[in-house]
């Protein structure tokens, strides 16, 4: 049996594009974003699936050339390899949770097409 991980906000980590990263896995990692209003960055794809929560703000999500608007409350889904970007409409705060882990293996390094 795996040892159960606690990671305060304070000890964690933080990455390249700005995500914190929480607790972590073998079959799925979280992290936590927080980012103020910007316009769409490039569309991109990921070599893992994301599911996330809006804990505050509006953003949108551009998912494979149709685009929704989300509140806090409101949860997505990208599939693996599915093409996406984000706008940021109203500074957000949302949680995401990645299968595989995306802190693994350089997962979370910009992929073809991404800036």
């Amino acid at each position: 049996m795996d040892i159960p991980q606690v990671i305060s906000k304070q000890a964690a980590e933080t990455g390249e594009m700005g995500q914190e990263y929480l607790a972590t896995g073998k079959q799925v990692s979280m992290r936590r974003w927080e980012q103020a209003a910007s316009e769409f960055g490039e569309t991109h794809c990921r070599e893992y699936e994301t599911v996330g929560m809006l804990i505050s703000g509006i953003l949108e999500l551009d998912l494979d050339g149709q685009t929704a608007t989300l509140g806090a409350g409101d949860s997505w889904l990208v599939p693996e390899g599915a093409p996406h970007r984000y706008r940021i409409v109203e500074a957000v705060v949302a949680i995401e949770a990645t299968s595989p882990p995306a802190r693994f293996n350089n997962r979370d390094e910009p992929t073809s097409g991404e800036a």
